[in-house]
């Protein structure tokens, strides 16, 4: 006969085996759980919610609510976007809206400016890039999701929006009091740097984006009275934006050469999802030498074009390592007029590197001289890797994950946030942006060592 204590420490014993293996069950449970199941346990959900909250709940406010969450729960790139949301976006693609004229991020929760879109109300008033904007119209913005706060800084122009923004080193905060105005934000700049050397900086891929890049070339050519001898292509801080605009930027570089003159590739979860844009037949630009300007600031279509450009060897890359987002995001029309904006695929340089969570990293690291005035580092360099929910990057055979260079925080560059809408002169501005120096530099060294070898 089994003693009592025996029986005792057997049934303990049983039922502590159980406990450790109830979270093995339960996933197994919930493994074996059918979508119609899913459905269902939703639908309860709902009903309860419905049933039983302590306020009354909006249906609508439900199931957006519901919306977003499942989205966010695959990456942080893919959204839904009301019909309002989803008209100003592309309003903006298409480079006007109504506003105040102001790039906005959110790190750790807070509104954060970017910089100051130049000749609108904001830039005008002086807002700076690194302000932190607290209040809209008195309603707080932290932790509201940055559409949210987009949709209250944007509206008719002639109307007013008051911002209360504390700003590092500013004893208390500040109120701006801004009238807004049709915002005509313009993708690219372009002068001449030095005889010979033009500098062109997209600030986004827009609609018109190829188009004007084309004429900003021809523009460039006209002044110098002749080809080029060297341009600077500034992709820092450019977020992205048209991918079919990056292609045609990237095109007017590339012709026949590595994987018949691919520029991109994008590759979605089924085989036959792949798709490659590679370079068309007809006149390109000369080939003068090339420095392309990268830094933390760098993602999605201006990612495309310097990878593009560094596997072809069309131009050197100088700066520091991109943002990382190598995902394709497809925007989609609901039958109720509102957008789904959803990751479907990745990107792919011509050799076939990902840039997901990588990046591309510089042939020559350039770190920018001036330390901004940001409050701290880890507010100031986030990449695509340190989002929450960001897809994972996929190796290929034979290309490892680069090593990623030590954090920085990323530079400010000239004349973007000072409130003024005068240009620097080229000494100015040569003097105020040492990676812009540098490449610069870099490129008169190679027209010097082509002469000498009698090219």
């Amino acid at each position: 006969m089994l003693k009592k204590g025996f029986i005792i420490s057997a049934v303990a014993a049983l039922l502590a085996s159980l406990f450790f293996l109830a979270p093995l069950l339960d996933k197994e449970e919930r493994a074996r759980r059918s979508e119609a199941e899913y459905l269902a346990m939703f639908r309860e959900v709902v009903d309860i919610v419905k049933e039983s909250y302590v306020d009354k709940v909006d249906d609508k406010k439900l199931m957006t609510g519901a919306i977003n969450g499942m989205l966010a729960a695959l990456d942080p790139h893919s959204v839904y976007l009301p019909a309002s949301d989803f008209s100003e976006m592309k309003v903006h693609m298409a480079g006007a809206f109504g506003g105040v004229g102001i790039e906005l991020d959110m790190r750790n929760g807070k509104l954060m400016v970017n910089a100051p879109i130049e000749d609108t109300p904001a830039f005008k008033a002086g807002i700076l890039s690194g302000d932190h904007i607290a209040l809209i119209d008195g309603k707080p913005t932290k932790d509201l999701p940055i559409n949210e706060c987009v949709n209250r800084m944007r509206g008719t122009p002639g109307t007013t929006v008051t911002l209360t923004i504390e700003r590092e080193g500013a004893a208390a905060p500040l109120t701006f009091r801004l009238t807004r105005a049709i915002i005509k934000t313009k993708s690219l700049k372009a002068r001449l740097v030095a005889p010979g050397f033009g500098y062109v900086r997209i600030a986004e891929f827009q609609e018109r984006t190829g188009e004007d890049f084309e004429k900003a070339l021809k523009t460039l050519a006209a002044d110098n009275g002749g080809p080029l001898s060297g341009l600077v292509l500034d992709l820092r801080y450019n977020p992205g934006g048209l991918v079919d605009q990056a292609y045609r930027v990237a095109d007017r570089f590339i012709g026949e050469g590595l994987g018949n003159g691919d520029i991109v590739s994008t590759r979605g979860r089924e085989p036959g999802m792949t798709n490659t844009l590679t370079a068309t037949i007809g006149k390109k630009e000369p080939n003068y030498p090339m420095v392309v300007l990268i830094n933390g600031g760098s993602a999605s279509a201006s990612e495309i074009v310097a990878g593009a450009l560094q596997d072809h060897k069309r131009a050197v890359i100088m700066g520091t390592q991109s943002f990382g987002k190598g995902s394709v995001q497809s925007v989609m029309t609901l039958n109720n007029g509102d957008g789904l904006k959803l990751t479907t695929a990745r990107y792919y340089t011509p050799n076939g590197r990902s840039i997901q969570a990588k990046g591309i990293t510089p042939d020559i690291i350039v770190e920018f001289a001036t330390k901004p005035a940001l409050k701290k580092e880890k507010e100031a360099d986030v990449r695509e890797r340190d989002l929450d929910g960001h897809m994972e990057e996929v190796p290929e055979a034979g290309h490892p994950p680069p090593a990623l260079p030590k954090k920085a925080a990323p530079p400010q560059l000239p004349n973007r946030s000072n409130g003024k809408s005068q240009e620097l002169s080229n000494e100015e501005l040569l003097q105020k942006d040492n990676q812009l120096a540098r490449a610069l530099d870099l490129l008169k060294d190679v027209n010097v060592l082509q002469k000498s070898a009698g090219r």
